[in-house]
Parts: structure tokens; sequence; C-alpha cells
């Protein structure tokens, strides 16, 4: 205990000093009186430390445990992540018409965003050059069908009627040619007409058996029949008016643009009275079926799809089925990746969109999989890990059984995806890990839990 440090004790009369002038006892009083406020204060301390030695308690009180919620961890040896591939919707097939052959374009048949079918017409030329001389090739192609039909049919008898008649009438020519020419002959030796009638007479005799010649070989060709030759020939030129006309058809089929496929009719590009140059775009066609998925993956993921696999891709935010049509041999000399070709059987779906290929791979990895709010920032590009252990102090008899200290694990993150972590460290399987309020707890700190 203190003594009460208000009450002055008075000083022995030796100490006192002596009484030097009639002012002395004035000052004594104003010391006295700035004694008081210290006194009170000395009083108010011993009070205060009175009261505290008195209140505390020899026993010291257990706080209360701060809760946490925790999960028993358990090592895996693998891990599965999904992987998502970029690429574009393509047309099956996709091209861009012209006309093999320039002219005036007379008509469009079709106007953009139309549905057509394999071989409907969509645009056409001028043909009336054309026109006209397939009509002259077709008069000489008649022409020399009627003189082969008259070789095939050979010689008539009417002709050949008149080839004999004509023999008969030169032999009969010929006959009497020879006896005026014996007669003069005759007439000459006897010296009475001149050398020169009897020439004259000699010659018209050789002329008639020429005649006579000639006219037996037409009757004998005509009793043969026509040659082969002769047919060959007036067969070959048929068919070479033929030939010209099948060309000149070609020409007309070709001034009208039909569609090589069924599909959509995508761009106009001229309208009727342009003149277009062959090969020049009129119009550009997409399929109408399915579309295509051409999407880059690296070799190695390429080596694992096959065709006719069926998989999933993303446009947008919806999935559709597709099913794996082809894997290109060549890398893409940009990407260094293999293009693989996907089937999309979906009608709502445009040329040029978007289209993500998403594959799973397991990866070999030792870890163990925690949510990352579990994670706590440490030294040198590490994490640590908030674990339950159960405490050994003295007073662990006067713990409720719920109650746990926090201890620290050091690892290091392997692989995330979206909000859990593997993780490989000091953390072993079966430690109860605390999941939530980490930047609440520091090591060593009683916890409660109840598993």
């Amino acid at each position: 205990m203190v003594s009460n440090p208000g009450t002055l004790q008075p000083a022995s009369t030796s100490d006192r000093p002596a009484p030097e002038s009639p002012s002395r006892p004035r000052q004594w009083r104003h010391y006295r009186w700035g004694l008081v406020p210290v006194a009170i204060a000395l009083s108010l301390g011993g009070v205060y430390i009175y009261s505290t030695v008195t209140a505390a308690d020899p026993t010291p009180e257990i706080s209360a445990a701060l809760p946490v919620e925790a999960i028993t961890v358990a090592a895996v040896k693998e891990y599965t992540t999904e992987r998502a591939y970029t690429g574009e919707l393509v047309a099956g097939r996709s091209s861009t018409l012209g006309f093999e052959r320039a002219g005036t374009v007379v008509a469009v048949l079709v106007d953009e965003g139309d549905r057509v079918v394999a071989g409907q017409p969509l645009a056409r030329l001028d043909m009336r050059t054309l026109d006209a001389q397939r009509q002259q090739l077709a008069a000489q192609r008649e022409t020399a069908q009627a003189q082969l039909r008259e070789l095939q049919a050979g010689p008539r008898q009417e002709d050949i009627a008149t080839a004999q008649a004509s023999v008969a009438e030169i032999e009969q020519q010929l006959e009497l040619a020879r006896l005026q020419r014996d007669r003069r002959e005759d007439l000459y030796n006897q010296g009475a007409i001149s050398r020169e009638e009897f020439d004259r007479e000699a010659f018209n005799t050789s002329a008639l058996e020429n005649r006579l010649a000639q006219a037996q070989s037409q009757l004998t060709e005509l009793q043969n029949g026509t040659r082969v030759e002769q047919l060959d020939a007036q067969t070959a030129q048929v068919q070479q008016v033929d030939a010209s006309l099948g060309q000149l058809d070609v020409d007309l089929d070709k001034s009208v643009l039909r569609a090589p496929f069924d599909g959509i009719v995508g761009s106009r590009s001229v309208d009727e009275g342009a003149v277009v140059a062959n090969g020049q775009a009129v119009l550009s066609l997409v399929e109408a079926g399915p579309l295509e998925a051409k999407v880059g993956v690296p070799p190695a993921v390429a080596d694992t799809l096959s065709e006719g696999e069926a998989v999933s891709v993303t446009v947008g935010d919806r999935a559709y089925p597709a099913t794996v049509t082809a894997l290109l041999p060549e890398l893409d000399t940009t990407s260094r990746t293999v293009t693989v070709v996907l089937q999309v059987a979906a009608a709502d779906l445009t040329v040029g969109q978007t289209v993500r290929l998403s594959l799973s791979e397991t990866q070999p990895a030792e870890g163990i999989w925690l949510p990352t709010t579990a994670l706590v920032p440490s030294d040198r590009g590490l994490w640590a890990v908030y674990v339950l252990t159960t405490p050994e102090s003295d007073n662990q008899a006067a713990l409720p059984s719920e109650t746990y200290i926090v201890s620290r694990r050091e690892v290091e993150v392997v692989h995330t995806e979206g909000d859990l972590a593997l993780v490989s460290g000091t953390l072993q399987p079966g430690e109860p890990a605390i999941v939530s309020g980490t930047h609440r707890l520091a090591p060593g700190q009683q916890v409660q839990w109840n598993p």
C-alpha cells in the first residue's frame, strides 16, 4: 500500500530556517499550497495501482477462436484441360461466276440472296449471231448428208440403162466409122482420094473407139456400185460439219450462265446491257449445304484427331455438333499449325463467322487441387497455404475439440483452371486446407473448424 501523499509531515525545529524578515511566513504559505496538486496526483495513482492489482485474476481466460472453412485435400497424378482453337466458317463450295466468252448481257435472271438449284440459268448473253451461224451450218449438213445417202443407195437402174444405151449407140457409130475407113483406104490405095481424106476417116474411127471405152467404163462403174472411198470421203465431210455445229452449240451453251451447284446468290456484279469480257465476274454463288469450319491446331493435337470423329464447336455463345472431315497434310506457313476441316450441320450460321474448337487434353502432373481463395502470397514468386494442425500446448485439455492451430505450407502453382489451382510443395494429402478468410489469419493462430 502507498501512503497518502496528501498529508505533509511537519519539519523538525532544527531544519526550520530562522526567521529573517517579516515577509518569510507569506513565502512558506505559497510553497505549502503549491505542493497540494502533486499530492493529489500521487494519491490517485496509488488508487489506480491498487485497483489494478486487486482486479487481476491469476488464471488467464481463453479468448474465442475464429471459425474457418477448410477442406481435406487429396493428391492427383494428372489433370485434364480444355483448350479452345479459333477458326473461321467457310462454305463447302463458293464460286465467282462469269461467262467463258465475251458478249453483251441481255438478261440477269436472279438477284442477291436468291436460292438456286444446280443447272438453273442465271444470266444470258446476246446469241443472235451464233444462231445465224448455226442455221447456216445446219443447211450445209443437210446437203452433205443427202449426198452421202445418195452414195450409200448406189446408182439407179435408169442410170444403168442410159449408160448401156450410150455404149450401144457408140458401138454402132464405131462400126459405121470402120466401114467408111476401110472404103477410104481402098480408094486411097487406088489413088482415087488424097491421103488427107483417108487420115480424117481414120481419126474419126479412133475417136469413136475412145468414146466407147469411156462409156463402157462408166457403165461398169454403175453396175459395180459406189466405191468405199467415196462413201468414206462423204462421211468425213458430214462429220466435219457436225463438229462445227457442236462447237457452235458449245458457244451457245456458254452464252447462258448456269448454277454449278445448289446455293445462294451472294453478289451481282453486272446488269443487263453490260458488255463483259470472258471470265469477268458476273455473280457469286455460295453453296447452300452444310458449312465448313477450318481451324488451325498444333501438330501434336492434330495427331489425336481422326476423320469422322464427332466434336463440338462454339459460335458466339452457342455450341454446335461438328464432324472432322479432313486434316490437311501441309502446315500453315505463318502459324505452323495443321488445318482441321469440320462439317457443321447448322442452318442459322453465316460464312465468315468465328468458330472455336474446344478439345480436352490430359497432362501428367502430380499435385493437389485447391480453390484459388486458399492461396496466400509468399516470397520468390511462390505461394502459401494455411492448414489446420492439432494444438500441442499444456492447456490442450482446456481447449474445445474443434480448435486447431494455423500452420503454413509453401506451394507452387502448376496449373490454373477457372477458380481452381493445381499446386505442389510441402502441402500433404489429407491435410485440412483453409479455403476462405485467409487474410484474417496468421501462422500459430487458434481457429475453430468443424469437420
